[in-house]
């Protein structure tokens, strides 16, 4: 039979490959053996184990109740066996009883095995999880494994304990992988299974697109700019809204890049997908009259408590803006989270609408001299605090910055943001480009 000696030092050799501490490794052997013992003698059996790893030696005492009348001889014994051994014993004494290692150290040893396996595996769990609980819309990247139904697993670069997959619905059916090639995609989901925790990758979600414009451009990392909405339809068109946190930043032109060269790697990664870049805008109407981009939009009704917008654009605007297969207003709708109807000047005219509607709107007059008091879309309690603070023109405010906004009693961030916005709408001269690339967006 197999000296406890031996078996502590095959447990210690399992539990630094395990990366297990010395403590950790007796709790388990603790463990191991009390398993046996109740393996043997009963589930409520109770026992002192003293483990000394310098002598290497295990030392196991039975802990039993002396009574009269034995009813769980797992942890009682009877009375007159006790003064077999002993005269002196009186019920409700403990009797302590020496086991030799060796009657079940194979047992043991199995048992505290087991138990290594288990928490190296809940540990290994657990690790899975705190290092990928706040990693979700990251971009990770891997070696597809296998290949199996449509589902590509991969093995992570720096976690290769990690089960990650990309199931077939999170894949872009114009892309075509092979075992071993390497492959990049965005964490969308830890998803707890019977197994432990798998992670669910995606190249096919508008959270891939965003982490690959994370990656491209730097003022993104940097939180200067942030994307606030995206829409996309796999392997054909993404929209995506951009807003600066500093008006010196055009955040539509950090993302193009130099010559498009950022937008460009991206497109290259979603292998020629077509990528429009506009401008958010916490006007929906605002928004929406972007969202339809590249289409040029002669105006914009909304219902909130329908949270619908109506869209009206010229006869030559029409079917740019509708997109093909109704893919443009399609995207737009879901940017914006507002459902939009689009209509030509015509059909607009004939249904009653208003016959001065294609006036030059205040962002499209070739001055800014206009009361802001006439301007659509600024709240009337906005306009209230501007005119009291002197600010009764748009030339008035055009040059203010954000921190002179917020220097106004009553202008909160959230309103100055706003403002802000505005501003860069006007001020921003929007590329006429029919094709709805990369190119297209605002620049």
């Amino acid at each position: 039979m197999t000296g406890s000696a031996e078996i502590l030092n095959a447990l210690r050799e399992l539990s630094t490959s395990k990366q297990l501490g010395k403590f950790e490794l007796q709790d388990l052997l603790q463990d191991g053996i009390l398993a046996a013992l109740a393996k043997k003698h009963g589930p409520t059996v109770q026992a002192e184990i003293d483990i000394d790893e310098a002598r290497g030696e295990i030392r196991i005492v039975l802990l039993k109740t002396v009574v009269e009348t034995v009813e769980d001889p797992a942890r009682e014994i009877l009375l007159e066996e006790a003064r077999y051994e002993d005269p002196a014993f009186e019920p409700g004494d403990v009797m302590e009883i020496p086991v030799e290692f060796a009657e079940f150290g194979r047992a043991a040893v199995q048992a505290a095995k087991q138990r290594i396996v288990q928490r190296v595996r809940e540990g290994e769990r657990a690790k899975i999880r705190d290092e990928f609980a706040t990693k979700v819309g990251e971009l990770l990247s891997g070696e597809i494994q296998q290949i199996e139904r449509g589902k590509l697993v991969v093995m992570l670069n720096k976690f290769r304990e990690a089960e990650a997959v990309i199931p077939y619905r999170e894949q872009n059916h114009r892309e075509h992988f092979h075992q071993g090639e390497t492959i990049r995609a965005v964490l969308k989901k830890v998803e707890e299974t019977p197994k432990g925790p798998r992670l669910l990758l995606s190249r096919a979600d508008p959270l891939f697109v965003q982490a690959l414009f994370r990656l491209e451009v730097p003022e993104i990392q940097q939180g200067i700019v942030e994307i606030r909405a995206a829409a996309r339809e796999v392997g054909s068109r993404t929209k995506i809204a951009v807003f600066s946190r500093d008006e010196k930043i055009d955040p539509v032109g950090a993302c193009v890049g130099l010559k498009g060269a950022r937008v460009q790697a991206v497109v290259n990664e979603l292998g020629g997908e077509r990528i429009d870049i506009v401008p958010w805008s916490p006007d929906p109407e605002r928004f929406a009259k972007l969202a339809l981009s590249p289409a040029k939009v002669a105006r914009v009704f909304s219902d909130a408590a329908a949270r619908t917008i109506q869209a009206v654009v010229d006869e030559d605007q029409l079917s740019l803006a509708i997109g093909r297969n109704g893919q443009n207003v399609r995207l737009a709708s879901e940017l914006t989270g507002w459902k939009i109807d689009l209509y030509s000047s015509r059909e607009w005219l004939e249904r009653g609408g208003d016959g001065q509607l294609f006036a030059p709107l205040p962002d499209e007059a070739d001055t800014f001299d206009v009361r802001l008091a006439d301007i659509e879309g600024l709240p009337a309690a906005t306009i209230a605090v501007l005119e009291d603070a002197g600010y009764k023109m748009l030339n008035d405010i055009i040059d203010l910055e954000r921190d002179d906004f917020l220097r106004l009693p009553g202008i909160a961030p959230e309103e100055a943001d706003r403002l802000m916005a505005f501003i860069a709408e006007l001020t921003t001269e929007e590329d006429s480009d029919e094709d709805g690339d990369a190119g297209a967006a605002p620049v």
